[in-house]
């Protein structure tokens, strides 16, 4: 099924902020975790589990949740996703035994791979050829953006109201959003739905979707870059002036946002995604050379980030770009997803151990090396479309 003629941004801004709620499901921990010993003072080094546990799922199931959403189909996944992560996050605002709260961080990391396949899937479905560019990038900025939010408007909240708070109201706003897309999807033309597939097949199709130069080539670089972005949010602070460090924190991810969504746009009018993705990864080499030549420096740290943005929106765009099915771009988006928490679960690890064995030059060599990694493989994948 093509996409419609003419693009829905209104219906486009309520799926993306689903993808603000899929993001929260991360940073609404990741914004309080020094917090969370204050609910369960007993869990000691487990606490941690509150937020790996979302990643370790999304490793383990990201291209299954691809070919489940297809079955399942886009519409329902998309609007029972948001309903599970509103009653998860209802749950903890209870506050659980920490077994229990465990428990439903399980079920939220489901909750959240079904939003961030069904999410662009739709998105992509919705929007003209002209504007699927736009619409792709505005998508990819739902982490950033919601991390900004949860930090402008969910900590002075917990301040205020305790931790708790912040779980009842994200599961407010997820039960608003479920509604809203229940009735705004309704009469939405939506992919057909696919046969669902066979477990035992599941390793096959495993197979085929990283064999395949078209379906990987968005994961192969995200991997790269989701390596990197978060690690280096918590790695480099210790390296900038601490009277400048607040501001250059909070400006690299706005500073991603801002290039993605207007010099990624812009480019995107007379290059494809793949060009622009190893666009980004040769800036991001650049920059991390400068900061490496200067260490810590505000605008090599801000520079960086704004390189970033190139490879985050134009990697969101190739889904659409390179996968012309629905199911096909759903299996896509699920290996994004995959590769998206395995960077993320790896790369600070990486980048810690680096920095400890090597000090300063050896983190910013690991992050050269993982740009470098990211450029080569959007390369050869192009090299085998070619082919």
């Amino acid at each position: 099924m093509t996409s419609t003629d003419n693009t829905r941004w209104g219906l486009i801004l309520v799926i993306w902020a689903a993808g603000l709620g899929a993001a929260a499901q991360y940073g609404k921990i990741s914004v309080i975790f020094d917090r969370m010993a204050e609910l369960y003072p007993l869990a000691g080094d487990a606490i941690s589990f509150t937020v790996s546990l979302v990643g370790l799922l999304g490793i383990l199931l990201g291209v299954v949740a691809g070919m489940f959403v297809a079955a399942f189909g886009y519409r329902r996944t998309l609007v029972w996703a948001l309903w599970i992560g509103a009653a998860m996050s209802a749950l903890q605002a209870l506050h659980l035994p920490f077994s229990a709260f465990l428990v439903t961080r399980v079920v939220e990391g489901l909750s959240h791979l079904g939003l961030v396949v069904a999410g662009p899937t739709l998105i992509a479905q919705v929007s003209s050829d002209k504007s699927r560019g736009l619409a792709m990038t505005l998508w990819s900025t739902f982490f950033g953006v919601a991390f900004t939010l949860l930090a402008w408007f969910g900590l002075p909240l917990v301040n205020k109201f305790g931790v708790l708070s912040l779980f009842a109201a994200h599961a407010a706003i997820m039960a608003v959003l479920a509604v809203l897309l229940g009735v705004a999807l309704r009469n939405v033309p939506v992919p057909a739905r696919q046969p669902i597939p066979n477990i035992a097949a599941l390793p096959a199709l495993h197979w085929r979707i990283y064999r395949s130069p078209w379906l990987v080539a968005p994961a192969a670089g995200w991997l790269f870059y989701t390596a990197c972005f978060v690690a280096i949010l918590t790695v480099i602070p210790p390296f900038i002036e601490p009277n400048l460090r607040g501001f250059v924190v909070g400006m690299m991810p706005l500073a991603s946002i801002a290039v993605s969504m207007t010099v990624g746009v812009y480019l995107m009018r007379f290059i494809s995604a793949v060009r622009l993705v190893q666009l980004g990864f040769v800036l991001c080499i650049l920059m991390a050379l400068w900061l490496l030549a200067y260490p810590g420096l505000p605008m090599a740290c801000i520079a960086l980030a704004g390189a970033m943005g190139l490879v985050q929106g134009g990697s969101f765009a190739l889904v659409p770009q390179l996968n012309e099915t629905a199911a096909d771009r759903a299996q896509s988006s699920g290996a994004m997803a995959q590769a998206g928490n395995l960077g993320n679960t790896v790369g600070t690890p990486i980048m810690v151990t680096a920095l400890t064995v090597a000090g300063y030059s050896g983190l910013l060599g690991v992050v050269v090396l993982l740009f470098l990694a990211g450029l080569l493989a959007h390369i050869i994948l192009a090299m085998r479309r070619r082919n």
